[in-house]
């Protein structure tokens, strides 16, 4: 493998704000810049460059993993961070680096224009050096944007699963969409939790906007229904439409024990029932 020219580096030391400019330009034709401030991309460029410099000065070759290259590798993992939660994809997070390419490889044919080997060898020796970066860009970015994802995922699920106090001692739970086992565990916590916090007696599960009824959904609330026992509170299921009343039949489930209703309007008279409230209507 060639090793990098000490004449290469001096001429990146030379032609640097040229480099700059040329590389900003390139990164924003590319579109590379979107919901990015102008002053941010400057301080990264400028940055990035200054990175660049000193791990090419520690002698660090292509190989990235080396320690002259740990300052460089946190600055682009931090740089791909913001660029998931900034939207943009791992194309324009990595084109933050091959967009460096294009200004390099002139600048180098210029400096070597009569030497063309050697051109050949330091154009080689940057190109590999810069595609490592871009691929350790790819990366960081990849993981960046899967724990944005699953954060946000996260955060949606506590949102369909809101727990509402009804009345004083009764809290509901209206449950929409697919019911699996991730989320019968933040239903679990969120219900539990809410029960601790507000001593409520009853737990209504309204299930009106579960599409169907399978095994695996009807184990998933019966554990929940369990659970809320051990808490020392009662559970009603709400929302059972004649269909899943069929399903339920078909499949031979037992929900002996647990009191269903097929709206939430019921439910919520027999949970008022046992805790001794009665509703008149006016005259």
């Amino acid at each position: 493998m060639a090793a990098l020219n000490s004449s290469t580096l001096e001429a990146i030391q030379v032609q640097r704000q040229q480099l700059l400019d040329t590389w900003t330009q390139g990164l924003e034709a590319s579109g590379a810049t979107r919901n990015l401030k102008e002053q941010d991309l400057h301080q990264q460029t400028n940055e990035f460059l200054h990175l660049l410099i000193n791990g090419l000065q520690n002698e660090a070759g292509a190989n990235i993993g080396a320690n002259g290259w740990d300052d460089a590798r946190l600055f682009l993992e931090k740089l791909s961070h913001s660029r998931a939660l900034l939207g943009h994809d791992s194309h324009q997070t990595a084109n933050f680096i091959f967009a460096l390419k294009g200004p390099l490889f002139g600048l180098l044919q210029n400096h070597y224009r009569d030497q063309p080997a050697l051109l050949a060898e330091q154009l080689w020796e940057i190109s590999e050096l810069l595609d490592a970066l871009g691929m350790h860009t790819i990366r960081t970015y990849q993981k960046s944007r899967e724990a944005v994802i699953k954060r946000q995922q996260e955060e949606l699920l506590e949102l369909s699963t809101p727990v509402v106090k009804l009345w004083d001692g009764i809290l509901a739970l209206p449950m929409i969409g697919t019911l699996d086992s991730q989320r019968t565990q933040v239903v679990m916590e969120s219900l539990l939790q809410r029960i601790v916090d507000t001593g409520a007696e009853i737990a209504i599960i309204d299930i009106t906007g579960v599409p169907t009824v399978d095994t695996l959904v009807a184990q998933h609330l019966l554990k929940t229904v369990t659970a809320i026992r051990l808490m020392g509170a009662d559970c009603i299921i709400s929302g059972v439409r004649p269909q899943i009343a069929q399903t339920i039949v078909h499949l031979g489930l037992d929900l002996q024990g647990v009191s269903t209703k097929a709206n939430l309007a019921d439910a919520l008279k027999l949970a008022l029932s046992r805790i001794g409230v009665t509703l008149a209507k006016p005259v």
